[in-house]
């Protein structure tokens, strides 16, 4: 139900909640249906102030013009109360149906804060359209369009509508089906009817400010509210602004108000001030807006405006090769976890059973045992000490490669007597492995076989070569072969390992 004449912050919300309700179309997740019960908090609070500035306005209208120009100002107030009655009549229909709801499912669950069954997908569809309330709610809506209209002419634009959402591939919703239809489950149905009112609500703001307001230099408001609003997200990227709107709300744009952050004078237009600072540091920051204000009696007053916080991190992004995630067995492999718009401090990282993991502000170490998979999880404290998950991520673990036997550094082929009459031991190498790992050779068999066919045998259980070993390859002449075979190697993961043998001619 977008509106027409919605703040930033209200069509955020719609935005919002059309995104929710996508989301749900398709999985029903509890982050899903706790965004909902955000949203429909969100929703309330906004409701409930500008429902306060409405009452405070015709407080203010009654004691002023309705008493000292009752011929003038009679007309205006009862145009605006046969408004307010349909609209009335409308949220007096939406309360009841939400008290039918949580009769239905026996209240609110005090562990999740919503209200139980949540995620119930067939109770809306059954009250709201078995029963035909979602057709009489339509026509209550109906009827206070209507009412506004009615006062103040059929152009006058509100965001209330009762329309059907566009076409999809060539098929037609109604206006029930879309916000109650199958599928809906309960606590989005339960936002729904608080866009609702929230939309009623908003349209009786904008009747209420278009007929009690028509001369604002002689109304006194009596009751004031310093506001701000950010423009731009609370959590930013090193080098963007961060912007927000600084307004009192109910004051006569006619004459602005004063303005300042922290000592700096802001620019009031139309009863606005925005507030801009450059982000050239990283950190949590905190302000809040001072507002000067004439009265219409000629007094001058000061509101603050809540103490609000953002935050500026480096520009980050997250890349992970879904076909390469491997930890390795016997080594530390390292691991970098962060969570855009989450300080590093208050993450938590955890790992499944048959593993470890070390570390601190983003870097980590793990140590696996067995092969298979394993999940890294990653949670944060968002609210008073509530821990939320993040999110998670699967590792292949996997034994670590097999070396290759290497002598003179070379795995094999035509080599001079000198250099391997002067080389004394065997290694295991691992060639283009990111790991810094250490293999032990801890047997071998040398061969020297003769050209004519004589063919001496050694054993070795370290990786050096014995004296006779030596003795014997200074012997060969060329032509005769040297080679080592059954080589075994055990590498940090505890594994013994048979590696290729190696053959040399001697030249």
């Amino acid at each position: 139900m977008a509106g027409v004449n919605e703040t930033p912050r209200q069509k955020m919300m719609g935005i919002l909640y059309l995104v929710l309700l996508g989301l749900a179309a398709t999985t029903i997740t509890q982050q899903v249906l706790d965004a909902f019960r955000n949203l429909t908090v969100g929703l309330e609070n906004s409701t409930n102030n500008v429902q306060s500035t409405i009452d405070a306005t015709f407080t203010a209208f009654e004691k002023s013009k309705l008493v000292n120009e009752p011929e003038r100002a009679k007309p205006a107030y009862e145009k605006a109360n046969r408004v307010k009655a349909a609209i009335v009549a409308a949220n007096k229909y939406i309360n009841d149906t939400k008290n039918i709801f949580y009769t239905e499912v026996g209240g609110f669950d005090s562990v999740s804060g919503d209200v139980r069954r949540r995620e119930d997908v067939d109770i809306v569809p059954r009250l709201m359209k078995n029963h035909k309330r979602a057709d009489t709610l339509k026509t209550m809506i109906d009827n206070a369009i209507a009412a506004v209209k009615a006062e103040l002419g059929a152009d006058f634009k509100m965001p209330l509508n009762t329309n059907p959402p566009p076409k999809k591939e060539g098929i037609q919703i109604s206006w029930q089906e879309n916000y109650f239809g199958d599928g809906i489950p309960l606590t989005a149905a339960l936002t729904a009817l608080t866009k609702i009112q929230a939309d009623l609500v908003n349209t009786e703001a904008d009747v209420v400010q278009k007929l009690l307001n028509v001369d604002k230099a002689l109304i006194n408001v009596d009751q004031f509210s310093a506001i701000a609003v950010p423009t731009s997200p609370t959590y930013v990227l090193v080098g963007q602004p961060f912007t927000a709107e600084v307004y009192l709300t109910a004051f006569d744009s006619k004459g602005n108000p004063t303005m300042e952050v922290g000592g700096q004078s802001l620019k009031v237009d139309g009863g606005k001030g925005v507030y801009t600072v450059n982000t050239s540091r990283e950190g949590e920051f905190k302000w809040s807006a001072k507002v000067t204000a004439k009265m219409a009696d000629g007094k001058v007053n000061t509101y603050n405006t809540p103490e609000m916080t953002y935050r500026v991190a480096k520009p980050s992004a997250v890349v992970s090769p879904d076909k390469m995630n491997v930890f390795y067995i016997g080594v530390d492999n390292p691991v970098s976890v962060s969570a855009p718009g989450t300080p590093m401090e208050k993450l938590h990282v955890s790992i499944g059973e048959g593993a470890t993991i070390t570390g601190s502000n983003g870097k980590y170490v793990v140590n696996v045992k067995k092969a298979g998979r394993i999940s890294v999880s990653v949670s944060a404290e968002v609210d008073k000490g509530k821990t939320s998950v993040l999110g998670s991520t699967e590792f292949r673990v996997k034994p670590l490669p097999t070396p290759h036997a290497k002598f003179m550094g070379k795995g094999g082929g035509n080599a001079p007597k000198a250099g391997l009459a002067s080389t004394d031991k065997i290694f295991a190498t691992l060639e283009d492995f990111d790991f810094d790992v250490k293999y032990n050779i801890n047997h071998f068999t040398l061969y020297v076989l003769k050209l004519h066919g004589d063919l001496m045998t050694f054993e070795g259980t370290t990786n050096t070569l014995t004296a006779q070993m030596k003795a014997a390859i200074n012997g060969a002449r060329s032509g005769d072969k040297v080679m080592f075979d059954n080589v075994f190697a055990t590498g940090p993961d505890g594994m013994r390992r048979p590696l290729d043998p190696i053959t040399f001619t001697v030249q």
